[in-house]
Order: C-alpha cells, then sequence, then structure tokens
C-alpha cells in the first residue's frame, strides 16, 4: 500500500476515533442489544478493609472483536466509570494478554474471544460484616467486525458482600490469563528511528511466535516487522518508532510468547541496551537446537525412567520372560511394548498440550496433582505389587508364559502410565522446550520421552546376544518375581502418603478401603486361575471397584498445611522475591512436590542438610520454596518463564542483584555450600 494512502488510512482512524469518543460520552443508551455482553463479577466475600477482584466479563458475539488498553492503530479501548460507597476505592484495569489482528495495513490489539479485565476493589474501613456494599459502574467500548464498528455502553451492577464465604472458580482461570510480571525492569534506547529493549529472558526458555505490545502509546509502528535477538539472557527487541513518536521517559507493555504461550509484563527505563546475538525466527520458526537438545533429553530421561522403582518390576520381569524363553517372537513383542509406551506418552503430552491450549495453567506430571489420578494409580501400584507377591496372575507380567504382542503392547502403555509418579534428570528441560515448540515438534518430544523408557526391552527383542548375557531360567525366577513385589509395593506406599497429601485424612481412608476390597477380590481370582476356572465376572468387578470406587471418592480436603523445613523457607511469592531483590539480598528459590522423586532426592542430599543451614545463616540467604504439588498457575506461570514445564528448578540469585543462575537438576552435597562461598 503506498505510503500516501496508508497516512490517508490512518488520518481517517484519528477521526474515526474522535467521533467514537463523542458519540460515547453524548449519545443516550442504545436500545438494540449489544454485540458485546458485558457483566460485572466479584470473586467473593472480604473483610472490612479488606480487597476482592473483580472482573469485567466481555463477551463478544462470533465475528466482532474488543480491544487491549492500547488498541493500536484503530480501535477504542474500555473505560469505566466507578459509583462506589464512601471509603471504597478500585485499582487499575488488569488485561490478558491480547493478540493481533491487521486490517488494510493498520494494527490492532484485540480480543476475538471471551476474556475478562480484572480490578482491584477495596472495602471501607468501616463496612458492617454480613452486609452487602452495593457497586456500579458505567463501562464503553467499542467493539468492531473487520468491516463496521460500533460503540456500546452498559450501566452495570453488583454487589460485595462483607464477611467471609467461597470464592469464584473462574477467577482462577482468568488470573491465568494475564501476563506474568517480571520480576525486574528492562532497558530502552531510541537508536535513530528504531527503539531497542532489552528485557530479562533465560536463556533456556525459547519463544515461538513472540509480538511486543506497548502500554505506551504514540512511540512505535505497530504494523511495522519487530526483531527479537538473544543474547544470553537477554531479549533484545527492535521495532520502528512511530513518524511523530511522543516522549517515553519509560516504556511499559507486554512480551506475547506465542500462541497459546501466555506473555510476560514488563517495565523499563532509560538504559544501556546490549547489541549483537542470535536473531529469532519469525512465524512457524524455531531453533532446530532446542528442538534437538529436548528430543535428547525426553529420551535420555526416560532411559532414566526404567531404574525408577515404579517402573525397573514391570521391565525386569518382561525382561525374564523373554529370557525364559517363552516368547516365540521377541522382535514383535519389542516392538508391540515399545508402540505401547510411546502411544501412552503421546497421549499424556497431547493432553498437557491440550489444557494448555484452553487455557489451563498445567505442565508436565499435572496429572499427579489430580486427588483422583493418584487414587487410581495407587489402586493400579495395589494390583500390580499382589501380581509380583503372587497373589494372582496377570499375563502380561508373567514369567511363566509369554503373553504376546497384545499383551506386550498392554504392558507399554502400564508402564509408561505407572512411571507418571517418576521423574527424574533431563526431563524437566525436555518438557520446558516442548511447550514452546510447534504442535508436532512438542509431540516429538514426547515420543522421544516414550522410546528412551521402551529402548531397554525394544533391545532386548533385537539383539539375541543381549538376550543370552541374562541369567538362565531357574527356581530363582519365582523368588526374583516375588521380591520386585517390594519395590513396587513402596510405591504404593508412597502414592497412598500422596493421596493423603492431596484429598486429606478422610480421602485417603476411603481409597485404602477400596484397595483393601480390590486386594480381596483379586485374591479370589489368584484361587480361581489355580482351580483353572474362568475369571471373566471376577476381573470385571476388579475393574469396577477401581472405576467405581475413585468415582466414588469424597471431595479432596483443602490444603491445610504449614508445615517448617530445617532452613526455615518461605513460600514463593513473586512480589516477595521481587522485593528481596530489590534490597540486594541472596536469594535460594527452589520449587518440589510431594510427587517428584528427585525433588526428594535432592531435598535429602543437598537442601536439607545442617551444612547447608549453616552456610545460608552465615550469609543471611533468604530460602524461597514454591510447592507445586497441588496445581498452582502462579507457580506455573513462573516456570513457564523460566523455560521449564516442569520441576526440580533450582534458582541462585546472588548477593547484589545480580542475574539469576539456574542450577542442575541434580544437586550434590556441596553444591550449595561452595556456592554462597562463592
Amino acid at each position: 500500500m503506498p505510503i500516501r494512502e496508508m497516512a490517508g488510512i490512518k488520518t481517517l482512524r484519528i477521526i474515526a476515533m474522535f467521533v467514537t469518543a463523542l458519540w460515547l460520552s453524548l449519545a443516550p443508551a442504545q436500545a438494540a442489544p449489544n454485540h458485546m455482553q458485558a457483566s460485572l463479577v466479584a470473586e467473593g466475600p472480604a473483610q472490612p478493609g479488606g480487597t476482592v477482584t473483580l472482573a469485567l466479563l466481555m463477551q463478544p458475539e462470533k465475528g466482532w472483536h474488543g480491544y487491549w488498553s492500547n488498541p493500536g492503530d484503530a480501535g477504542y479501548g474500555l473505560t469505566l466509570d466507578w459509583t462506589l460507597p464512601k471509603g471504597a476505592s478500585t485499582g487499575a484495569m488488569q488485561f490478558p494478554v491480547p493478540q493481533t489482528l491487521v486490517i488494510q495495513g493498520l494494527m490492532n490489539h484485540v480480543y476475538e474471544h471471551e476474556y475478562a479485565v480484572l480490578v482491584s476493589f477495596k472495602l471501607p474501613a468501616d463496612a458492617t460484616p454480613g452486609t452487602l456494599l452495593p457497586i456500579s459502574v458505567k463501562a464503553q467500548w467499542l467493539v468492531c467486525t473487520n468491516e463496521i464498528c460500533v460503540p456500546e455502553r452498559a450501566e452495570l451492577q453488583g454487589t460485595i458482600t462483607v464477611g467471609s464465604g467461597a470464592n469464584d472458580a473462574r477467577f482462577e482461570a482468568w488470573r491465568a490469563a494475564l501476563p506474568a510480571p517480571l520480576d525486574r525492569p528492562g532497558t530502552f534506547a531510541l537508536a535513530g528511528k528504531t527503539l531497542r529493549l532489552a528485557l530479562p529472558f533465560p536463556a533456556s526458555a525459547t519463544l515461538e511466535t513472540p509480538h511486543l505490545f506497548l502500554k505506551t502509546e504514540r512511540l512505535i509502528d505497530y504494523a511495522a516487522p519487530q526483531r527479537f535477538f538473544r543474547n544470553g539472557d537477554t531479549l533484545v527487541v527492535e521495532v520502528p518508532l512511530a513518524k511523530s513518536p511522543g516522549p517515553a521517559t519509560s516504556v511499559e507493555g507486554v512480551l506475547a510468547m506465542g500462541k497459546d504461550a501466555g506473555g510476560i509484563a514488563f517495565t523499563s527505563a532509560p538504559g544501556a541496551v546490549p547489541s549483537g546475538g542470535t536473531e529469532l525466527g519469525g512465524e512457524g520458526t524455531f531453533s532446530m537446537a532446542t528442538l534437538g537438545l529436548a528430543l535428547l533429553g525426553a529420551f535420555l530421561g526416560g532411559l532414566v525412567l526404567n531404574v525408577m522403582p515404579c517402573v525397573f518390576p514391570i521391565l525386569s520381569l518382561k525382561a525374564l520372560a523373554l529370557a525364559r524363553g517363552n516368547s516365540h517372537d521377541a522382535r514383535a513383542e519389542g516392538l508391540a511394548y515399545t508402540a505401547g509406551v510411546v502411544l501412552a506418552c503421546l497421549l499424556l503430552g497431547g493432553v498437557m498440550l491440550a489444557l494448555r491450549a484452553g487455557g489451563e495453567q498445567v505442565g508436565w506430571a499435572f496429572q499427579l496433582q489430580e486427588p483422583g489420578v493418584v487414587a487410581v494409580l495407587l489402586l493400579l501400584a495395589v494390583a500390580i505389587t499382589a501380581n509380583f507377591a503372587g497373589l494372582y496372575e496377570l499375563p502380561g507380567l508373567s514369567v511363566e508364559r509369554g503373553a504376546g504382542k497384545s499383551g506386550a503392547f498392554g504392558t507399554g502403555l502400564l508402564a509408561a502410565f505407572v512411571a507418571t509418579p517418576c521423574t527424574g534428570p533431563f526431563m524437566a528441560a525436555a518438557m520446558g522446550a516442548a511447550l514452546i515448540l510447534p504442535t508436532w515438534a512438542a509431540l516429538g518430544v514426547f515420543a522421544a520421552l516414550g522410546l528412551g523408557l521402551a529402548l531397554p526391552f525394544l533391545a532386548l527383542g533385537f539383539v539375541p546376544a543381549l538376550r543370552r548375557l541374562l541369567p538362565k531360567p531357574g527356581k530363582w525366577m519365582d523368588l526374583f518375581r516375588r521380591f520386585m513385589a517390594l519395590p513396587m509395593g513402596l510405591t504404593a506406599l508412597g502414592l497412598g502418603w500422596l493421596t493423603w497429601r492431596l484429598g486429606g485424612p478422610q480421602y485417603t481412608a476411603v481409597a485404602v478401603a477400596m484397595a483393601v476390597i480390590l486386594l480381596a477380590t483379586l485374591a479370589a481370582i489368584g484361587i480361581t486361575q489355580r482351580k483353572s476356572r474362568p475369571i471373566g465376572v471376577l476381573a470385571a468387578i476388579a475393574a469396577l471397584i477401581i472405576v467405581g470406587g475413585v468415582a466414588g471418592l469424597p471431595p479432596p480436603a483443602p490444603v491445610t498445611s504449614t508445615e517448617e523445613d530445617l532452613l526455615g523457607s518461605v513460600p514463593f511469592d513473586e512480589t516477595a522475591l521481587a522485593q528481596a531483590r530489590s534490597n540486594h539480598m541472596p536469594i535460594f528459590l527452589y520449587f518440589t512436590a510431594d510427587w517428584c522423586l528427585s525433588c526428594k532426592v535432592n531435598e535429602k542430599v543437598a537442601i536439607e542438610t545442617s551444612a547447608t543451614n549453616a552456610a545460608f545463616r552465615l550469609r543471611g540467604v533468604i530460602v524461597m520454596r514454591g510447592d507445586w504439588t497441588r496445581r498452582d498457575p502462579k507457580i506455573t506461570r513462573f516456570l513457564s518463564s523460566q523455560g521449564a514445564a516442569g520441576i526440580p528448578l533450582y534458582l541462585w540469585y546472588p548477593n547484589g542483584g545480580g542475574e539469576p543462575r539456574q542450577l542442575p537438576q541434580v544437586l550434590t552435597k556441596d553444591m550449595l555450600v561452595d556456592l554462597v562461598g562463592e
């Protein structure tokens, strides 16, 4: 489009905005229904003088869109005129990460879907408990299609209960859609006709399709191409300035990290911006090096899972079945087992990606944050332990008889599913990279994880020399199988403990009762098998116990854990982290969960030790702990901002406010002590 024509369009845009503003301020209420339905929602009750979050829920009709706080080259943002009780006040509007929409060369910052604008509301200090505080707001906005725009308004009413009570669960998802704030500011410089912006951003976190949205208006050319450069742990953004840019003493905005990947809110002050670095690709491109490292990390992580207590017994018994010579086609069984493992990993990964695309803040092992899933795993672990102990016979895990290709496939599915309580080295970074890769590449990472998990059995199936290295068949095999019940039983005990941590005592009591009933049913199946009678009815009863028992579990109890650790750590909070960093305090921040085996090993070996405690106290180190046992959107967003989708994650913030250092996922005994002394 010619420059003169573009200038004419922008002039018309300014005129249109002026007319729109005049119309919104003078026009009477419209009789026709709005194309954007707005409603005022309060998160819940609050105490006198306390703060509660309000939401302006905006629901456009299909084909229509609303605008971000800075609408871009065209459009008009949301304005609010509050009527509040005496002594009450509201905060600034908080918008979710916007989308880009280019129409005739004009860049618009829009929402083409339902979205919520959040506003904090502070109650009067003298509010009377048990009463309702009336609030109202006159909201005005512009809603558009690609062809026409309509100014709309609504007067919304609501009440706030003074006191206590349940909160609206929708606010968790609405907060998750907000950009996560950076814990330290960036810098910017105006170089010629270009805005250069430097933002702290971990080198391990890649960007799929980044876009810079500025709250600071009339500074940049919104529709111009944006360039992104990697310079260590700094992301440098270059955007052409507007034709007549306004003054800028600070620059604020949002860095969108790609489709469905969220964003980061930042502020920046004038300062030095590094030059050079590696330029990132544009739409749809990604670093092949990142993909390669993610594939390798996932493969190695899956390989390590084979020695975990929840997987090794299954693998070892399948190997012994091959050693006994019960398999007529070892290669076919190896391929079937691999197919089962890879399919299970793809399904788990696909569900995680789908949930994130739907706005859920989840990461790898998300299923272990759900009490119902853990209860299912508990019952499965109990059933497998009973099989290993000889209580009944499960053909897929039999040393005495081969299971064939279908049994091997089912065993692969089972092995991958029971591996979910286990996390190991290499996996966190690989899963973090998977979340910012294109979908097909991310699924490749999950497939690599499955291939690593399946490799030992696949190798045994294809390499006869490896099978010959296995011990000769004998009576010891049955003893070995019974011995394997020990690590599997310990896994069941661990899952029982995790059920208690997630669901509370009553929840756990019901789950354990179902496990006892399941054991009795499996014992009956074993007796029937030894009499060579059909077990179809009993097997169906066992399956119903697992499905029906979990469906009938009571609601999990709320989290009330206030346990202290040796280091006197404080719960993770981004505001507290930013405050500690502004005071130039040394900080050790770590993320853990009760279901993370490698996390617990690191805590026992390196973190929760007297030597670490003494060294940290001597240097005044602030220890901050993020517990991800249950789903926590704030922790998930922070992990994503650090390029990680899972845990463990260990960050060291040195004294003096320097850049954080990401520590290895496997900590050694003296690593933290030596770190303090650096």
